[in-house]
């Protein structure tokens, strides 16, 4: 037995089975009593919009709920408990590796009701929102105050802090700032019992195990979280945004490689190729060249005097490394449109395909070249096409597989051309996500990366937490059914 099956048969899940229609009546009529008949869905038509996110997988839920306070996600929770129903929270559907589908049926938590800024305490430097709180709205709060928080994922204008929360999103500037749990000084949750607890707090460094780093990134399967405590920065005193245009792939990794070593970190060091830039541009306008091979957008940021050090250092890399082309954005407004072509990018691909399959890999930036080439001979052997948008500065890859579900096959094609990008990733020396979470697109790749004994104790933690599973069951780790799937590939 594999080491993919034996962990598997360690972690199997409990196979709940569709709530009975009688059971699901007298559910139904307790949520109701409790948060009234407009914010609970039970009709097929009314569950229908739920049983996606923006990952290729799909399952209808039983009843959706939108709560309007801690106190009703506690009274949903205990609902759920007493009938065995499973409970899956949700944001704003964003999320890219299924982590919010309810592969089991049962409740799912939408927290677009919750959706309010608490507190903002500039003094110290923290702020309190809701879970449904869309991530950019936080900052155009602060912006006006010379604040910002920092995680801007490329979907910051829909996700939300909540599902960043969940995914331990990341975004363009994680490569100075840090991901989503670099940020959160404290959360309040609900626990499988229905209890509201309270976890860390508005100070830093507290006495004992860091359960808000454990919650950050579990997915759902430990707790629902209804408040966040986030840290807030001053913003920078200067910005300079670059573009930096090359005629390989080759060139525009081993330049990012040289930054790095050089000791300069950016703010920000995001990667696009030609497929990539000619949807961008189709879609943006921002002046992209559509003939590059690569373009690399960077930005430096901090002390004046600093950023023009940094902005002379990365100019003379990007001319030793063959750079065609160095265009500094000129004003705010070149600036933030630069960064719309970067961040409408995934949409941009519509243009061009009907639908798309995103990786998530890391990798050493110094295998940036060979994984990269290796990506696509996995594509071109599958006879599928590929474009490469992804936060180079970290070596963090999002190749965008593109296909047409409609055309027989070619979604079983995506999923095994996936799962040797990933194979690649772990070989080098990487990692098979880096923001999008494990959800179910990557339950079978846990096994590339963890032994047998890391996923067992991770497991052990999970009970601790979530002793009946009705947490967002099926989600994280390897399941026998899809390590059949992964021995088939």
């Amino acid at each position: 037995m594999s080491i993919v099956e034996q962990t598997a048969a360690m972690n199997a899940e409990p196979l709940y089975t569709r709530m009975s229609e009688t059971t699901k009546a007298a559910v139904v009529q307790e949520l109701q009593q409790r948060l009234g008949k407009a914010h609970v869905l039970h009709t097929p038509y009314d569950v229908a919009l739920y049983e996606y996110d923006a990952s290729i997988e799909r399952a209808r839920p039983d009843i959706v709920v939108l709560p309007s306070s801690n106190r009703e996600v506690a009274e949903i929770v205990r609902i759920a408990g007493r009938y065995g129903v499973p409970v899956v929270p949700r944001g704003a559907g964003t999320g890219l590796s299924g982590g919010a589908i309810p592969i089991y049926g049962g409740i799912v938590i939408a927290f677009a009701r919750m959706n309010r800024i608490l507190s903002i305490d500039y003094d110290n430097l923290c702020a309190i929102v809701e879970p449904g709180v869309v991530n950019i709205h936080l900052s155009q709060a602060l912006n006006p105050h010379g604040y910002a928080y920092v995680p801007d994922p490329s979907s910051q204008r829909s996700c939300t802090i909540g599902g960043n929360v969940g995914e331990n999103a990341g975004g363009p500037h994680t490569l100075i700032y840090g991901v989503t749990t670099n940020h959160v000084m404290g959360l309040e949750i609900v626990t499988p019992e229905g209890e509201i607890v309270e976890i860390g707090g508005e100070t830093s460094d507290l006495p004992g195990y860091d359960l808000t780093g454990l919650l950050i990134g579990s997915e759902g399967t430990l707790c629902i979280v209804t408040r966040i405590i986030v840290r807030i920065v001053p913003m920078a005193e200067a910005v300079k945004t670059m573009v930096g245009v090359f005629d390989t792939m080759e060139d525009a990794s081993n330049t990012v490689s040289e930054i790095i070593a050089s000791g300069v970190i950016p703010a920000a060091i995001e990667m696009m190729d030609q497929m990539i830039l000619q949807a961008v541009e189709a879609d943006t306008h921002a002046g992209y060249p559509m003939d590059a091979a690569a373009v690399l957008l960077m930005e430096t940021e901090g002390l004046r005097e600093g950023v023009e050090d940094q902005l002379a250092q990365i100019v003379t890399i990007c001319e030793k490394n063959h750079a065609r082309v160095i265009r500094i954005a000129a004003d705010e407004a070149e600036r933030q449109l630069l960064w719309a072509g970067r961040k409408n990018a995934f949409g941009a691909v519509g243009r061009i395909s009907p639908e798309f399959y995103v990786q998530d890999g890391v990798v050493p930036r110094t295998q940036l070249p060979y994984v990269l080439n290796c990506i696509s001979e996995i594509c071109q052997r599958y006879n599928l096409k590929v474009g490469n948008v992804f936060h180079a500065g970290d070596g963090n890859l999002h190749p965008l597989i593109l296909f047409d579900s409609q055309v027989e096959g070619e979604v079983e094609r995506v999923r095994m051309a996936g799962h040797e990008i990933l194979e690649i990733c772990a070989a080098v020396g990487g990692t098979i996500t880096g923001e999008h979470g494990v959800g179910l697109e990557k339950q079978a790749e846990m096994a590339l990366i963890f032994s047998e004994a890391d996923l067992r104790t991770m497991q052990q933690v999970r009970a601790a937490w979530n002793p009946r599973q009705l947490f967002n069951p099926g989600k994280l780790f390897p399941l026998p059914g899809r390590c059949a799937e992964l021995r088939q590939i």
